[in-house]
């Protein structure tokens, strides 16, 4: 393996020497700052424009909405009981209160001079777009590190282009994605530091603990970082021991003052493998320990020794997963009822796998996928090269580890997106590069087209769109297109709940956090995997006939119910059990113990106040 060599400008993060428009084209702060200025500019215009609600599209966006107006109110700082969602006593989030506290800060201080809901609507609108700088800063230190001065640039426009063509950084999006995309681009730049310098890899662990307590869904890059960290400490040795010791010294200490902020005492002895618990805690802390311990002691040690070393803590970090956390070994949501993955999960898109994808929607597979298979080739075609070998080795590893995440579940594309932006800018400097050295040569610059267009995601999309354009006449795809869809979840389609005593509503799980966002009621049934019970109290009620449907609404303690015949979940509960609650008020048989509610008009949402039949 070859050492990574210093590259120009890539020693610091200090402006580099120069003058006039060139010098400022070579710095790093005003360079990253116009483009963070220009992207979150055009993004504002575009996305405001034509913007119906302040709050993102997402569910995840509307129910941090509500766990943050929860916090205002008062509810503690540890208690991250949502009291209004599922079976009587609530169900637990598994969220972090490092997303509410900014959140809440924001809409804090613009409720200084602003109504509550413009307040809410400025907060949300400002914390996803700030986000967009830390994320530049990171990608250009990235691309700077291992492309110089156009290795920044050509990060900056593709990961403002990535930015701009997806929905992370929109305002409303508060959801935690968008802080683990920056603490990932973190990470990566960070650990592509040439000199090792021990301040790159402590900002590499302290970003890696702070992404395991966001969200777990970073834990297995967090855990690829780990590994190429220990890989790099165990070929380099001693030149490594600075930057290795730096690493661990920081994953172990912020993972700990992390742990004790934000978990309840009483759940310290809880072992969750959906959040930070004592599981990922005791995990992250015993492995930089560890690693810290080793690069103290071993590092002068050969470099079979070295391997040697770094295999017994590798075993001693799995026997404690075996021994604290063997249940996080395997898929967190194993555990879920098949009910719910037949019903629930599998409709959810975010969750779905490539292979349903495939199945469902093959000409969008491109957008995920292929840039991220892309950049996976370039690494490995540099590394038989030995070509900047160790950049690319670096880079493989992270990268392969988030494309594989992706193809278990679509969300993680977003992650191996971003992270083959580096290996591909490498890979457009030098195509650049060689048609530039002749000018006529066409089929050079036709390469350098293509391999700007295959590197960004946005180009798959539109060419996975045509194709699909191509396969369908014009009337295939009219008689394809649904009705308009009436909306079951809008404020208005919520307005008979206004009136009504604050009472536990059931209804599909699609309306849950609208209903908990526009009224003060309580729900069965939400789509977070933690509210099993309500969920499929929920389903259950649907899926029974009408008569022992009531015994469900009665003993879960139901008094309204919500009716949306448009709801995917309610028409295959009513395809499922034709005979059932759902399929009977479908066709307008309206059980005597269901007194209809004034409907609100153009809305899809019947409304019943649950009336017990007299004993």
């Amino acid at each position: 393996m070859n050492a990574v060599q210093p590259i120009t400008h890539a020693s610091s993060l200090t402006d580099a020497p120069g003058g006039g428009v060139r010098g400022l084209l070579t710095r790093l702060w005003p360079v990253v700052i116009a483009y963070s200025v220009i992207f979150a500019a055009v993004i504002l215009v575009t996305k405001l424009s034509g913007a119906t609600d302040y709050v993102g599209p997402d569910n995840d966006d509307g129910m941090r909405l509500v766990e943050v107006r929860d916090f205002l109110a008062g509810q503690g700082w540890f208690d991250l009981m949502q009291y209004r969602l599922g079976l009587p006593g609530g169900t637990l989030m598994h969220w972090s209160r490092l997303i509410d506290l900014p959140i809440a800060s924001l809409i804090r201080f613009f409720g200084l001079f602003a109504s509550r809901e413009t307040a809410e609507a400025l907060a949300l609108g400002v914390w996803p777009v700030s986000l967009i700088l830390p994320t530049m800063l990171a990608m250009a230190v990235a691309g700077r590190r291992i492309g110089g001065v156009a290795g920044m640039h050509i990060s900056l426009g593709m990961t403002g282009l990535a930015i701009y063509t997806g929905n992370r950084f929109a305002p409303g999006a508060i959801d935690h994605h968008n802080a683990q995309l920056a603490l990932v681009a973190m990470m990566v730049a960070m650990l592509l530091d040439p000199q090792r310098r021990g301040w790159s890899y402590a900002v590499a662990g302290i970003a890696a603990a702070v992404a395991v307590a966001i969200g777990a869904e970073t834990t297995p890059f967090v855990a690829a970082v780990c590994l190429t960290v220990a890989l790099l400490w165990a070929w380099e040795g001693e030149n490594f021991a600075a930057a290795a010791k730096a690493f661990g010294l920081a994953l172990a200490i912020a993972i700990s003052i992390l742990f004790f902020a934000t978990v309840p005492p009483r759940l310290y002895s809880t072992v969750t493998c959906d959040n930070l618990s004592l599981g990922y805690y005791s995990l992250a802390a015993i492995g930089g320990g560890l690693l810290l311990f080793s690069a103290v002691f071993a590092s002068r040690l050969t470099r079979l020794l070295r391997f040697a070393a770094l295999a017994v803590v590798g075993a001693g970090v799995f026997g404690s997963a075996i021994v604290i956390a063997p249940q996080c070994l395997s898929d967190p949501l194993a555990s879920l009822d098949p009910m719910l993955v037949e019903l629930w999960l599998r409709n959810v898109s975010e969750a779905q796998s490539v292979f349903i994808l495939g199945r469902t929607d093959p000409f969008s597979i491109g957008g995920f996928y292929a840039a991220g298979l892309f950049g996976i080739a370039v690494c490995i075609f540099r590394v038989i090269q030995r070509d900047r070998a160790q950049i690319h080795l670096v880079l493989l590893l992270l990268l392969t580890t988030s494309w594989a995440i992706a193809l278990v579940q679509v969300r993680g594309s977003t992650f191996s997106n971003l992270i083959s932006i580096l290996p591909l800018a490498l890979l457009i400097i030098d195509i650049k590069r060689i048609s530039n050295g002749d000018s006529e040569n066409v089929a050079a610059a036709f390469i350098y087209i293509v391999t700007v267009l295959a590197s960004v995601p946005a180009a798959w999309v539109v060419g996975g769109g045509l194709i699909s354009m191509q396969m369908e006449n014009a009337a295939q795809k009219k008689a394809a297109e649904p009705a308009k869809k009436i909306s079951c979840t809008s404020e208005e389609a919520l307005a008979p709940l206004a009136g009504l005593p604050a009472e536990l509503v059931s209804a599909p799980s699609e309306m849950g956090v609208p209903i908990l966002r526009f009224t003060q009621n309580r729900v069965l049934s939400a789509p977070y995997h933690r509210n099993q019970g309500g969920m499929l109290t929920e389903l259950h009620i649907g899926l029974a006939e009408p008569q022992e449907a009531e015994a469900f609404l009665k003993g879960a303690g139901v008094t309204v119910l919500g009716f949306c015949a448009g709801d995917l979940q309610t028409r295959e509960i009513a395809k499922l059990k034709p005979d059932g609650l759902y399929a009977e008020l479908g066709k307008g048989n309206i059980p005597p113990y269901l007194e209809p509610l004034p409907k609100t008009a153009g809305t899809g949402v019947q409304f019943f106040r649950y009336r017990p039949a007299a004993n």
